[in-house]
């Protein structure tokens, strides 16, 4: 069987397996977020927080309550990491230092999980455990809660309530990402990833020294890394580390969980809106741009063009013989297009044109399908976007699920989609126009342009993942892309929400032979040219500058 032959293969099996789950996954979710009842350990966890889950929010209120826990949540990382050398199971790692650790946890509750260090190296058991992991978990139970908000803000009418923040966290988190990484956890032990609490072992002797390695509870980290859409690996080689990922039917199945929270919320977001053919029309958006990138991507790698991979026969440069051009290219697109950031190849390795591929996967701002919860909520924005356009172009009030979307709805889009390519831009301007932040550049010219601006880009877009080559363990990098991170996961929140108040508080109007019919094919059409040319001319001098320059070279 060749290679390319082989890549073709694994997409159909993941086209089938997420196929298969579809309905029933997004059907589950639905009934977890719509259940009157409250399960008894739900109870205790609302007891001792002393929160009301029947007690319905605003939209101020319901964000204030995502700003109070994230608050406390980057507190609790922070401090743990500074305190790690004094903690048990530290493994003997000193404490992470300031700067670093206000980036690892302001990474891991935006859900970018960016890591500026080598896990093995620096990390204890207690801190990945107790820390990153938790984050794992309810970082993305947030993004969710945030998605359900706007489904909602769309279903309701006249009232200006989106349920209740903390009843969203915690089924989220209880109800869904803890039985999916469970049983993800299994099936990865079952394939070889390791699950332990092992101190550091000395490995064999090479050119007169030793390597290291230390254990960890790596499986069941990994589970939720990929369904949480996380990223942050327990090792510096993230996915592509045989202890993470030890095989051809691990990548394939890490690739699965990666998306089968994003595709299967549009499913909850048509049961909840009462029309699953909204649902659909989404979901062909999202399949239609993921798997246009896929081919694109094996197109591009499997060509392998330029004289040196000619004569090496292959693009494998930076890629595990384990997966192969194909497994490799099918997890970079992934990866990108959602908001995970794990890998199991390095970025910067890949052709010209692959690289930038995964760039502009993350600057249609992660929504095809997106991370849990963003990705929905993303391309909803999107949608109201694209029948706005519709409605100038015919002369009519544009509407969305019987909602219209006049000045004030317009405003609150706008400004979500204005303020990530405004965070990329602005600071990956100043990272090349200052003196110093260049110096971490490994390549000159275009690559090292694409490094800095894949670094803001993946921060700014939450997914964490890096071109490699770029040295972000700095004060300006660890500062930059944690503000970078903080604003570009917060402040598009802010807009969503009001926008699903805005949305709740109106009446709906009554379909008329007028009317935009978001659940056909050409209404889809309509959405992919606007997420395509609304990047386009966002990022396309920038990407000019990089890749596309590297690739035409």
């Amino acid at each position: 069987m060749g290679p390319v032959l082989a890549g073709v293969l694994q997409l159909l099996a993941l086209i089938g397996a997420l196929a298969l789950v579809h309905v029933p996954v997004g059907n589950y979710m639905a009934r977890a977020y719509s259940s009157p009842k409250h399960l008894r350990v739900e109870k205790w966890i609302y007891k001792a927080i002393g929160a009301n889950p029947d007690a319905e929010m605003t939209w101020p209120a319901y964000l204030r309550g995502i700003l109070a826990f994230s608050a406390v949540s980057v507190l609790f990382l922070y401090l743990l990491q500074r305190l790690q050398g004094v903690l048990p199971g530290s493994l003997h790692f000193s404490s992470v230092n300031p700067a670093q650790s206000f980036n690892t946890a302001v990474s891991f509750v935006t859900n970018t999980n960016w890591q500026s260090y080598y896990g093995e190296q620096t990390m204890g058991h207690v801190v990945q455990t107790a820390g990153l992991a938790v984050q794992n978990f309810v970082s993305a139970a947030v993004g969710m809660a945030v998605a359900v908000a706007l489904v909602r803000g769309f279903a309701r009418s006249r009232t200006g309530e989106l349920g209740n923040f903390w009843a969203d966290l915690v089924r989220g988190t209880l109800r869904i990402l803890v039985p999916m990484a469970a049983v993800a956890a299994v099936i990865l032990v079952a394939c070889g990833a390791i699950q332990n609490f092992s101190g550091i072992h000395e490995v064999g002797q090479f050119m007169g020294g030793s390597q290291q390695w230390n254990g960890g509870a790596v499986a069941s980290q990994e589970a939720i890394k990929e369904i949480g859409t996380n990223g942050g690996g327990y090792f510096n080689a993230n996915s592509t580390h045989p202890f993470e990922n030890p095989t051809p039917f691990t990548n394939l199945f890490e690739i699965f969980l990666i998306l089968v929270i994003p595709f299967s919320l549009t499913r909850t977001f048509g049961v909840l809106v009462g029309s699953v053919k909204q649902g659909y029309a989404i979901l062909a958006t999202m399949f239609t741009i993921w798997l246009g990138f896929t081919a694109l991507m094996m197109w591009t790698e499997f060509a392998h063009h330029g004289p040196a991979l000619q004569a090496a026969g292959g693009a494998m440069e930076g890629k595990e013989v384990r997966f192969g051009i194909g497994g490799s290219s099918i997890f970079a697109v992934s990866t990108t297009l959602t908001s995970t950031g794990a890998v199991d190849s390095f970025h910067s390795s890949f052709t010209g044109l692959g690289g930038g591929i995964t760039l502009l996967s993350m600057m249609l701002g992660e929504i095809t399908p997106g991370g849990t919860g963003s990705g929905l909520y993303g391309i909803l924005i999107m949608a109201v976007i694209a029948v706005f356009i519709a409605g100038l172009m015919v002369g009519r009030t544009p509407e969305y699920l019987g909602k219209k979307t006049g000045g004030r709805e317009m405003k609150l889009a706008a400004c979500y989609i204005l303020i990530t390519p405004a965070l990329v831009l602005v600071l990956t301007a100043a990272s090349m126009a200052l003196p110093t932040p260049p110096h971490s550049m490994l390549n000159s010219g275009a690559h090292g342009f694409s490094e800095v601006l894949y670094a803001f880009t993946s921060a700014a877009n939450n997914n964490g993942s890096a071109f490699a080559g770029l040295n972000a363990n700095t004060d300006w990098f660890n500062t930059m892309t944690g503000l970078a991170m903080l604003l570009g996961r917060f402040l598009p929140m802010v807009f969503v929400l009001a926008l699903a108040g805005s949305l709740a508080e109106q009446k709906p109007v009554p379909v008329t032979a007028g009317t935009l019919r978001t659940e056909k094919p050409l209404f889809t059409g309509l959405l992919v040219g606007a997420i395509l040319i609304i990047t386009g001319l966002t990022y396309f001098p920038a990407l000019a500058l990089g890749p596309l320059a590297e690739g035409l070279a």
